[in-house]
Parts: structure tokens; sequence; C-alpha cells
């Protein structure tokens, strides 16, 4: 029997709903040809949309640059997060800055075309289903997602290495100056902490990062040894310890809805093409954050949720 791929910008969400919305999307991975149609088919439904970008825009500052700029033009807000693909130095890029310098580098670049970043005051969506505070947090991830019977990160490592699943981060993300991507992901939480804990719990937060902050929806990766690269137990609590409508998340290229302790979390990614290719777009290009607006098949119980079960069957991810 032959069978025909889905069309790349044919989703089966549901339709718009009038009004703005707060819109979500993340791992364009514009660097692949095939995935350059679905950024520019992007467009708000309302001039009033927001759009958050949850990382993985792409690894060359041109093409990042192109997509944000792209983005930017046509909703009334973009609200961007690094991945870990934007923090990478390819030998290829004109732009050969490492770890902080090369984040610093997106941030300014950002600014300048009007998208708002880690670094800057969180914007307040007023629109349906507001007032929320639009959180876009950088954290990175410490390896304490370890393989099943492994009690250090070298243990971990090890584990990764001789099933012969490592991340491309080793070889192209640099922490400078910080003395690993550990300790890099460790400073991050401590001054996120303090920044989240200063916030106004009379203002719910949609919290924004690359990385999933609690490690089940690492649970059905195919490959569990990636999940060192996917997050840091530092941040399990933080859907409960601070006042939270949403998070929103990337990375693992298994767009779902899962709720945790009664909040719910939006992995929002594209992923590859031969991801998509295989699954189409089941929950749509942009995931609808706000207003919320529950499918069949969601819930609000812990781990519940919808997805194809898919991961990143590769290193790069």
């Amino acid at each position: 029997m032959s069978h025909t791929p889905p069309d790349p910008l044919t989703t089966t969400a549901p339709a718009p709903q009038p009004g703005p919305r707060l819109l979500a999307v993340s791992d364009l991975h514009i660097g692949m040809a095939d995935n350059r149609p679905i950024t520019e088919s992007l467009r708000p439904s309302h001039p009033d949309d927001w759009l958050i970008v949850a990382g993985d825009v792409g690894e060359m500052t041109e093409d990042i640059e192109w997509a944000l700029r792209l983005l930017a033009g046509r909703f009334a807000k973009v609200v961007w997060t690094p991945g870990n693909h934007e923090l990478w130095t390819p030998r290829e890029d004109k732009v050969q800055l490492r770890g902080e310098e090369r984040y610093r580098h997106l941030v300014e670049m950002c600014r300048g075309l009007g998208v708002v970043t880690p670094e800057d005051p969180w914007p307040v969506w007023e629109g349906p289903g507001g007032p929320v505070a639009v959180a876009p947090l950088f954290l990175l991830y410490d390896y304490t997602f370890r393989v099943a019977g492994t009690a250090t990160k070298e243990e971990s490592l090890a584990r990764a290495h001789e099933a012969g699943v490592v991340c491309t981060d080793e070889y192209l993300l640099h922490p400078d100056p910080y003395p690993g991507r550990d300790d890099w992901c460790r400073a991050r939480v401590a001054a996120t902490r303090r920044r989240l804990t200063a916030h106004d719990p009379a203002v719910p937060l949609v919290l924004v990062n690359h990385f999933p902050l609690v490690r089940e929806p690492t649970d059905v990766l195919w490959h569990p040894e990636f999940a060192q690269w996917c997050g840091t137990v530092l941040t399990a609590d933080w859907h409960r310890r601070f006042t939270t409508a949403a998070v929103v998340y990337g990375h693992l290229h298994i767009p779902r809805t899962t709720w945790y302790d009664g909040v719910r979390f939006e992995e929002v990614s594209i992923g590859y093409p031969r991801e998509w290719r295989r699954r189409g777009h089941p929950k749509g290009l942009l995931r609808q954050i706000l207003p919320y607006t529950p499918q069949p098949g969601t819930g609000t119980g812990t781990g519940t949720g919808t997805g194809t079960g898919n991961a990143p069957q590769e290193a790069r991810a």
C-alpha cells in the first residue's frame, strides 16, 4: 500500500477563536530546507496575537535573525528564549562567539528586532485568559536527569557514550566562561529563581523554557540516555512553588499537552522533517496557550496528555 506523507502545512488543530490569542511554537529548525516554508507560513489570525518562540529557531545567527525578524513583523509581540541549537558555535557561522558571549549577542539582536528575551521585563498578556506575565526562562541542563542506575554525571555520560547517544551540545555548545554547561545551568537557575520569587504572585505566570521543567516528559523518549540533556531537577517544583497558569517548552520533538499537579504543560515543537512527515502536526503549527480551550482527550490529572510518542532519533536534538 502506498503512503502519502502529510502536507507539512496541513493542521488538524481547532479553528482559531475570535479575538486575540497567546500562541506558541518551538524547534523550527530552519536550517533544514523543508522547515523554512513552515516558518514562512506562520501568521496571526488577529492583529493582537502574541507569539512565544521557545527555542531552536536554528543554528546560524543569520537564520535566527531572519526568522525572528519575519515573525516580529507579523505578530503584535514575540517572546523568545534560546534553545541549545541557538547556543552552538558552528564553524560555518559568521559569528564565532561562544557561551555567554554568544547568548548576549543573540539578546541584543532580539532587542534590535523588538523581540522580548529572558533578560527583559516580562510582558503581561492582558488578552483573553489574562492577565498573565509571560516569563521566558533560560536555564539549560545540569545532567541531573541521569540514566537509571547511575549516581553521578560522569557515570550517566559514560552510559550514553556506550549506547551511542551523545548530544551534539558536547561538541558545539560551549559554556564559556563557566567550567561546564552544568555550572552555567546552576547560575541561570539561581538568578531566575530570585527573579521569580520577587514576582507579584497576584499575576499568574506562563513559564517558557526550551527544556521541560520536570523530568516526566522525558519518560517517553526512545533513547532514555538523552534525558540528561533535557533539564534539571532544580526546577521540579517551580510550577507549584510559583503561581503558574501554564508551562511552555520544546526540545523533545513530542508535541503534546500534559498535566502535572493540575498545571498544564505544552510541548510546542515542530521538529525535524522526518518527524513531522510521519506524524503530521496533530496540534497545529501554532499552539494556543490562552485563552485555554480544553480539547477531547485532555484532562487535569498528573501526567495525562496526548502525543505521538516520538523522540529525537539523533544526537542533534
